[in-house]
């Protein structure tokens, strides 16, 4: 059984757009999604769209690239824990 993905996001920068990632996300029953109202990373938050993955930073420079950048990790920690 594997360990199922936990996305994390930021309040701020869900209202900066990353919303529309989380609601993509959202739609697969296999992910944990939480939203917190800051995760410290004030500085990046407000350069970029982010969020973490499984505890590591993601980021990117448009919205479409962040949720292909999330998705790049779920897939490499997947691999890592079945390797």
């Amino acid at each position: 059984m594997s360990m199922r993905p936990l996305i994390e996001f930021c309040q701020s920068n869900l209202g900066a757009g990353t919303e529309k990632v989380k609601q993509k996300l959202e739609e697969d029953p296999e992910i944990d999604i939480v939203e917190y109202d800051c995760l410290g990373f004030c500085v990046d938050c407000a350069a970029y769209p982010y969020a973490l993955v499984n505890g590591s930073m993601v980021t990117g420079d448009s919205l479409k690239n962040l949720l292909h950048n999330i998705r790049q990790e779920i897939e490499k920690d997947e691999e890592m824990f079945e390797g």
